[in-house]
């Protein structure tokens, strides 16, 4: 008889993003309900609290840890996740504050002692305190595989010896913003996934604004944390990424695991109760089959007055029903107040909504009236929406958002609304005509049946967690 696999004890320390927190947290209660391992899932007292309730089935067996996040200068008041921030550029000062946890982490998993940690980019600090702990290390990566071969394999470091690496794919020779704008020599497939130009603009921009901080460079942390790892984890799967996930084998010497594209289940989300559904769905529910539109660009896109504006305007041009979930009205990525369009409202009664505050998604998309969602092409909203087979209409913003939406568009499961190659900015003409087109057009059907398709994959709840049955089986058996 085979001799019974030892309960592990898991530690788990996502990236203060909900983005990261989310996905992180599901993947925590399916290794505890199909695999029954111990969780201690490690995050700041905010964001625990803001957590989903753990379901009871799975709650002796999750602990959740918090950590009081150090306070730094120029950050707000509360603030412990991306979500709290007022821009991207303030994201240097939330790594420096979570670089604070690195004692209190410590401490407790020298008292805790897990089997293994599951990290993410940020903290760089880790890996020598892991292995001086004999902890073995887990990089989730929460985004897709075709993001992380763009991005390639952890660049070489100075003391490496040139015999060992010649003939090996250098990410650190991409250094001119035109290197970013094509797929990198190392993918040895066709493919057209590469940055626009405003999108490197952008994160050069960024990273130029990191030195102010006194932050450790993101390049540096990811690389670190990259290179560090025993296991790569990815939240992606063989039946969507199937390639690139075979190229990432190829590129790192450490095991890959796919771990599924972990959609939230929906007997939870069922039970989930909350206040502000009712008055929704009664909204919905008077809408045509696949009429409406949802749009909603994520907790951390701070869309400009003019940005703001034109996809107001667009939204209203296009005569479609639309759900416009906003979670903050008061503040643009300068933090100035920005408001909707004189007369908007009155003019688009009826046919559109614009809420406020926070809407449940898994909800939303699940009715039957929604038939597309505009999107910032975060790889957990994307594949939520294909999930239920809904049209992507992509208006990527930052990091690899932009290189997803290439993705998508290749599986023509989405199209993007057309920008300005140099800045970024669209038109409400760009944003009507794209609308229409991934919802009523006759030349826009190839993408609401490719979406639907996409259901059949991401939506078998067993396929997708037979690869965390797979990853886990991989942590029970790996050795250093």
């Amino acid at each position: 008889m085979a001799e019974p696999k030892k309960q592990l004890h898991i530690a788990m320390f996502p990236w203060l993003a909900f983005g990261h927190l989310l996905p992180s947290l599901e993947l925590a209660k399916l290794i505890a309900r199909r695999k029954g391992h111990r969780i201690s899932f490690i995050s700041t007292p905010r964001n625990i609290e803001r957590l989903p309730k753990i379901p009871p089935n799975v709650a002796p067996l999750i602990t959740l840890v918090k950590l009081p996040l150090p306070h730094v200068d120029n950050m707000p008041e509360n603030a412990e996740s991306t979500m709290d921030l007022p821009e991207q550029y303030v994201m240097p000062y939330l790594m420096k504050a979570h670089d604070g946890l690195q004692e209190p982490l410590s401490r407790f998993l020298e008292t805790s002692s897990p089997d293994w940690i599951i990290h993410d980019f940020s903290p760089y600090w880790l890996p020598p305190i892991a292995a001086r702990l004999g902890i073995l290390q887990a990089f989730f990566y929460v985004s897709s595989a075709s993001s992380l071969c763009f991005a390639g394999p952890p660049t070489k470091l100075p003391l490496s010896t040139s015999s060992e690496t010649t003939n090996e794919p250098d990410p650190s020779t991409r250094t001119e913003l035109e290197d970013f704008l094509v797929p990198p020599k190392w993918i040895p497939f066709p493919t057209k996934i590469a940055y626009r130009r405003f999108q490197v603009k952008k994160m050069f921009d960024m990273n130029a604004g990191k030195n102010d901080s006194g932050d450790t460079d993101l390049f540096v942390r990811f690389n670190t944390m990259y290179s560090a790892t025993d296991v790569l984890a990815v939240k992606t799967c063989m039946e969507v990424e199937a390639e690139w996930l075979n190229l990432l084998g190829e590129l790192l010497r450490i095991p890959v695991a796919p771990v599924g594209l972990l959609p939230p289940s929906p007997q939870e989300d069922r039970d989930r109760k909350d206040s502000t559904w009712d008055t929704i769905s009664d909204w919905l529910d008077k809408k045509e089959k696949g009429s409406v539109v949802y749009v909603a660009l994520g907790s951390e896109v701070r869309l400009s007055q003019e940005n703001f504006n034109e996809l107001a305007l667009g939204l209203e041009q296009s005569r479609l029903p639309f759900f416009w979930a906003i979670r903050n009205l008061s503040a643009d990525g300068n933090g100035d107040s920005i408001k909707l369009p004189a007369g908007f409202e009155e003019r688009t009664k009826g046919r559109g909504i614009v809420w406020t505050g926070w809407a449940p998604q898994s909800k939303i998309l699940g009715h039957e009236s929604v038939g597309g969602i505009v999107t910032h092409c975060g790889w957990g909203s994307v594949t939520e929406a294909l999930r239920l087979g809904r049209a992507l209409i992509m208006l990527p913003f930052i990091v690899e958002q932009g290189l997803i939406a290439r993705f998508l568009e290749e599986k023509q499961a989405g199209v993007e609304i057309p920008r300005n190659e140099e800045d970024g900015a669209f038109t409400r003409d760009s944003v009507a005509q794209t609308l229409r087109l991934a919802m009523k057009d006759a030349k826009g059907q190839i993408i609401r049946d490719k979406a639907k398709e996409m259901t059949t994959v991401i939506g078998n709840m067993e396929l997708q967690h037979r690869y965390v049955d797979k990853f886990v089986e991989l942590l029970e058996n790996h050795r250093k």
